[in-house]
């Protein structure tokens, strides 16, 4: 009998990812609300910038990211030489789990939590570990009891995705103090920019050695489409990461856009006020229609209806006027539709199109 190619344990446990849907058959004004991303777009400067660095594709990027480290640095009041920068967070979350989880280790995850963690668990050969959140907010003392020695990462994603609630500074700094010595805990910021006057962890880094930030330009900056992110931690675990990245991981045009998008800060802070209006306005017109939502801090907001039979038909209901959200059965929330926070117009259809739905069911 022929011998053929196995992959490693734990590969075949990551289900194949289904990215959300950009159409719908018969419109032709569809609008995407399915991926958290910025209804604004990238900061124009961003956008010189990208064009500008499109006439030298021929010449390679360079290797140590130094003019968006510095960046980054400056904006966030961070030392450069702790900062790694990758294709998206994802990137960073893949190269943690790589370096510090193997086979007969644990890596810990909420069970709402990004679909990532587990992923990028299981590509490493090591064990992910659910533990239950509380009311879809992220629980310390679950955490805490779901460590034991063979715990060497921890995730929580704060605000979390896709819930969009968070926890506070002294919950996490108790999660940070009670993790096991031997491990990591990895704040995932990708949705902290839709906070105000929130470091995303920075302070809790510069206490620990086992504490690590990643973050995103792909929500707040508009920058999805070029996957860019970074990651803040002490300098031994950036050394190591770093070691695991490829050298030229990031193109010119990709770190030319980062740099410039942010730098500007007056850009990044109008996204963010129109971001927490729209959101504001949209969870208020949800709970006068009777649909439950929790008290967002991202760019989207999680709708809670009474089943998921319920759920799934006002999905329905909103592709039927042109309107794209995301079904978060995977997430272990079958009753629920997230919902990305668009502009006024979009926020609208939304609501109008919710109001058909509470309409035609009541």
């Amino acid at each position: 009998m022929a011998v053929k190619p196995e992959p490693q344990v734990g590969i075949m446990d990551i289900a194949l990812y289904e990215g959300g849907h950009a159409t719908l058959d018969g419109h032709t004004d569809v609008v995407k609300l399915s991926s958290n991303e910025n209804p604004l777009g990238p900061s124009p400067a961003a956008i010189q910038a990208f064009q500008s660095a499109s006439s030298q594709l021929n010449r390679y990027p360079s290797t140590d990211h130094a003019e968006l480290r510095d960046a980054i640095g400056k904006v966030f009041d961070l030392d450069p030489a702790q900062i790694i920068c990758g294709v998206g967070s994802d990137e960073i979350i893949s190269f943690l789990c790589q370096a510090y989880a193997g086979p007969g280790d644990e890596v810990i995850h909420t069970e709402h939590g990004f679909a990532m963690y587990r992923i990028s668990t299981l590509a490493a050969g090591a064990t992910p570990v659910e533990v239950t959140e509380n009311n879809r907010v992220t629980d310390v003392d679950a955490i805490l009891a779901g460590c034991t020695d063979k715990t060497k990462l921890v995730f929580i994603a704060n605000p979390n995705n896709p819930t969009g609630t968070m926890i506070g500074g002294n919950e996490v700094a108790r999660l940070a103090a009670g993790i096991p010595k031997g491990a990591i805990l990895v704040l995932d910021g990708a949705y902290a920019d839709f906070v105000d006057d929130f470091d995303g962890g920075a302070d809790l880094i510069a206490q620990h050695d086992n504490v690590v930030m990643t973050r995103t330009f792909s929500k707040l900056y508009g920058l999805g489409g070029l996957r860019i992110g970074w990651g803040y931690g002490p300098k031994a675990i950036i050394d190591v990461l770093n070691r695991l990245r490829g050298p030229f991981n990031l193109s010119e045009t990709q770190m030319a856009a980062a740099t410039a998008a942010v730098l500007d800060v007056e850009y990044t802070n109008h996204c963010r006020q129109e971001n927490a209006r729209q959101r504001s306005w949209l969870i208020s017109q949800l709970c006068a229609l009777g649909i439950l939502c929790d008290a967002s801090q991202a760019n989207f907001v999680l709708a809670r209806f009474s089943d998921a039979e319920t759920a799934t038909a006002a999905d329905l209901c909103l592709q039927k006027n042109g309107l794209i959200v995301r079904g978060v059965a995977g997430y272990k929330l079958p009753n629920c539709l997230r919902i990305t926070v668009g502009d006024q117009a979009s926020c609208e259809r939304v609501i109008v199109a919710l109001k058909e739905f509470k309409g035609q069911n009541q």
